[in-house]
């Protein structure tokens, strides 16, 4: 692979690139996948021009890409789809939810739902620009998409599309039986969770979804993962594991807290991860969120309206 140099040799056919950017998770990992007719690219990593410096280096080396095909509509991982199309001839492949997703986020409401959202659940104050730096990465049109349950050639081979709501309403892994390799995106990562919240007016129990496709995963018997941020999983049913104990333990801890005293989103929030900059409440107040949303809709807990702010409070038993 000397050719190569930015790009990490996984097995034959697969290479794993790590795409850098200044926010969220400030790194992917972008998979290519060779054939015959060149590289299938599944993710990008961001518009940022720091994305776009690690691309063009690693397409210098002289590399042909057949395609790219896209796990979900997040901007860190669809961010460069349309200067793929526009500046390299790439064809850009998205399951059809992801695509309604696109044109959701074009529309420019998410920020705007998502601030009335979190005043709701007593955040704390939201940056104006919430939201506008992600426009441009819907700004393309997908030359194909496909379906849940299908079947789509990355390199060579041919992966199954398995459809994992959760950590967003449109996301998808990919598996190859043979290999029995999983891409798992933003499903499952070894090390951390991913973030669960509801990211439009359409999402109701995100948590709820996750559990279930977590659980659909362990019927696939995998060897080695490929997640979309941080290490490779050689344990997926034991990682998996993990991450729905650790679920559990946040939803117990979030009772506990609401035992005997109705509190608002933020207050538990801040009872759990504790103080917590303007730069970083974000996601720990959406995942707070998601999870007294499961325990209210689960029957544990309730919730009531009171002066614009929602309460919660745990149900006796």
């Amino acid at each position: 692979m000397d050719q190569f140099p930015t790009l990490t040799k996984i097995s034959e056919d697969i290479s794993q690139l790590v795409v850098r950017y200044p926010f969220g998770m400030f790194e992917m990992n972008s998979y290519l996948f060779q054939g015959e007719n060149g590289f299938t690219i599944v993710d990008t990593g961001s518009e940022a021009k720091e994305s776009i410096d690690i691309w063009e280096k690693t397409l210098a080396s002289g590399i042909k890409v057949e395609k790219l095909v896209l796990t979900h509509a997040h901007p860190d991982h669809l961010g460069l789809a349309r200067w793929f199309q526009e500046y390299h001839h790439v064809p850009v492949i998205i399951s059809s939810l992801g695509y309604k997703e696109i044109q959701r986020r074009r529309n420019n409401d998410q920020a705007k739902w998502i601030r009335s959202f979190l005043e709701n659940h007593d955040s704390p104050e939201i940056p104006q620009n919430l939201g506008n730096s992600e426009a441009a990465a819907y700004d393309f049109e997908p030359d194909g998409v496909f379906e849940n349950q299908q079947t789509i050639k990355l390199g060579n081979d041919t992966y199954k599309t398995i459809w994992t709501p959760g950590h967003s309403s449109d996301h998808f892994c990919f598996y190859n039986q043979k290999q029995q390799v999983m891409l798992t995106g933003d499903h499952v990562l070894a090390g951390l969770s991913p973030i669960i919240a509801l990211w439009s007016e359409n999402d109701v129990n995100p948590l709820k979804d996750n559990f279930a496709s977590l659980e659909e995963l362990k019927a696939y018997s995998t060897k080695l993962a490929l997640p979309g941020h941080g290490e490779l999983i050689f344990n997926l049913d034991d990682r998996i594991d993990e991450m729905i104990t650790g679920h559990k333990y946040r939803l117990q801890q979030i009772i506990n807290f609401v035992r005997n005293e109705e509190k608002t989103s933020w207050q538990v929030c801040q009872a759990i991860y504790g103080t917590l900059s303007d730069t970083k409440f974000f996601a720990p107040l959406m995942a707070t969120i998601a999870r007294l949303i499961y325990l209210e809709k689960s029957g544990e807990v309730h919730s009531k309206l009171k002066n614009g702010k929602m309460y919660y409070k745990s149900i006796a038993k």
